[in-house]
């Protein structure tokens, strides 16, 4: 992999990761197009070196929400941020069950080509258009439409981390599946695009770290795409992913997520024809 091939997988991360339309189905599509030849753990390295660019991008942009969740939570405080770090935490559960019981079969569909993309991109397609659809009155609002303290209660936070679970399949976008979970539990939009962005810091950054004990150990492959490659997707993929959290805040703000139901379609379909 060259500088130039490493620019653009860190671009398509860096709009992919927060717009719903699947990173890990882009970079496969990507990856495909430009021949360039990474396959299992290498591929997931490099994917992972991109995803926490965006894990830090997304810290960045809501810097003034993410202190305070810290403070909080280490200085075991009961109160209204430790609570939606504890939600976070339990979204995160059915992910870290995928990831420490299937991760081999997890690896083995990311190498099955751009058929297993092209299906779950239709269904990120469905998901977005059916949530589009299917208006329910947001449940954080009560009778007299004062908002309630918190938008998104414990059992929402599960079922979304279970959303975000099956979304590892590439293809499956995993913000578009975890908001789209969340629009149709009745949950405010605004609220759930900040908490989506969240609950992604958790096992990324735990997958990293697992990465680096597997490549300090020597029970992982090791990186060939070259640090100054490596290093070029990781800056490309914070920059845009800055921008692109930024801009998907507003969208889902706006409600303007059925767009991209059409656009995963279309590409979905241009997958199985290739």
């Amino acid at each position: 992999m060259d500088i130039i091939d490493a620019l653009i997988l860190g671009i398509v991360q860096g709009l992919a990761e927060y717009l719903p339309i699947s990173s890990s189905g882009h970079l496969a599509i990507c990856r495909d197009i430009l021949g360039v030849d990474l396959q299992g753990a290498e591929a997931l390295e490099f994917d992972i070196a991109l995803h926490v660019a965006t894990v830090l991008s997304t810290i960045v942009v809501l810097w003034r929400e993410f202190v305070p969740l810290c403070r909080s939570f280490f200085t075991f405080r009961r109160d209204a941020n430790t609570r939606y770090v504890l939600k976070l935490l339990l979204s995160a559960l059915p992910v870290a069950v995928v990831g420490l019981f299937f991760k081999d079969d997890v690896e083995e569909i990311f190498g099955s080509g751009l058929t297993v993309v092209g299906i779950c991109l239709m269904a990120t397609a469905f998901l977005l258009a059916f949530s589009y659809f299917y208006r329910r009155r947001p449940s954080n609002y009560t009778a007299d439409h004062r908002i309630r303290e918190h938008s998104i209660g414990w059992l929402d936070a599960f079922i979304i981390g279970c959303a975000q679970a099956v979304a590892v399949l590439p293809g499956l976008s995993r913000s578009g599946s975890t908001i789209a979970t969340g629009l149709m539990l009745g949950d405010r939009r605004d609220s759930l695009a900040q908490f989506s962005f969240f609950m992604v810091v958790i096992p990324i950054l735990g997958e990293a770290l697992l990465s680096a004990k597997d490549l300090i150990t020597g029970q992982g492959a090791a990186v060939s795409v070259g640090l100054p490659a490596l290093a070029t997707g990781f800056m490309a993929s914070f920059i845009v992913g800055c921008i692109a959290c930024k801009w998907m805040i507003n969208l889902v703000k706006k409600g303007k997520l059925v767009w991209f139901a059409v656009y995963c379609a279309i590409v979905s379909i241009l997958c199985l024809v290739w």
